[in-house]
């Protein structure tokens, strides 16, 4: 079974408000989304999971994923609360269940072997990480009898991943970039404030423009309200010229938004 993720998806994280979440998400579907991501850690899944059923998008159509919380991948613990996401979610599987940091209770053999038993009993379609370097996403390769199909990151114009998306295209899998328009920041970035104006658009849809050009890489920017959802939505039909691309490419400015101590880049 093959994965074919949009461009462009729904990122939660934040969204703890279980009405406001519902409505995000099911409005996000009508718009057109695809692609709704969602964690243990968020504690929205009952919420991500209503706004499912109140849209009427046929589930087969909707590419849902969850990640197992960095306390609970000791192995019992994966195989139980994956199907309590399951339960919340009110869904019968889910299409991607990420490791969601490797720390923690995260011990290579156990977790991964946790995930292949979800997999095999059908308790998710495809097995992914999360927060991966290229040595933890060997290691995970050769443990792992399912394949790894995605590495979820922190992936935006001024932390561009480069070896983790060279990494990407060589093993066939799917960079899925969290933080892509920067929590906002990317209104304080020159290159895309000039490069927006030039399209009549807004940063942020050049950010999430730049990225939907890169290889194997698509973005899960948040929104709740219908205005963000649009926008977002929207900036697959921007173009980005060449030199423009270049332009951001060589910002040479590196930000990093999400840098836990424990994270594997810190070890």
């Amino acid at each position: 079974m093959t994965l074919d993720l949009p461009p462009i998806g729904l990122g939660t994280s934040g969204n703890t408000d279980p009405e406001q979440c519902a409505e995000s998400v099911a409005n996000a579907l009508e718009m057109g989304y695809r692609h709704v991501d969602t964690a243990q850690m968020y504690d929205n899944e009952r919420g991500v999971g209503e706004g499912i059923a109140r849209a009427g998008v046929p589930r087969e159509e909707i590419t849902l994923a969850t990640k197992v919380h960095q306390k609970n991948l000791a192995y019992d613990d994966a195989i139980h609360t994956a199907h309590e996401s399951l339960d919340r979610l009110g869904v019968e599987s889910v299409d991607l269940l990420y490791v969601h940091w490797p720390t923690r209770a995260y011990d290579p053999e156990e977790s991964l072997a946790a995930f292949d038993e979800l997999h095999e009993s059908g308790v998710t379609d495809h097995v992914a990480v999360s927060n991966f370097t290229p040595d933890l996403l060997d290691e995970a390769r050769e443990l792992l009898d399912a394949p790894v199909v995605a590495n979820q990151v922190e992936l935006h114009p001024l932390l561009p991943q480069e070896e983790l998306r060279e990494y990407a295209v060589a093993h066939d899998l799917t960079l899925v970039a969290y933080c892509p328009v920067m929590r906002g920041e990317v209104e304080e970035v020159p290159e895309l404030v000039e490069i927006a104006e030039a399209h009549d658009a807004t940063p942020a849809q050049v950010s999430l423009a730049w990225i939907a050009g890169l290889e194997n890489v698509v973005a899960i920017p948040k929104a709740t309200g219908e205005a963000h959802l649009e926008e977002n939505l929207a900036a697959t039909d921007l173009d980005l010229t060449d030199e423009e691309r270049a332009r951001i490419d060589a910002t040479g400015e590196e930000r990093r938004l999400i840098d836990p101590e424990e994270a594997a880049w810190n070890r």
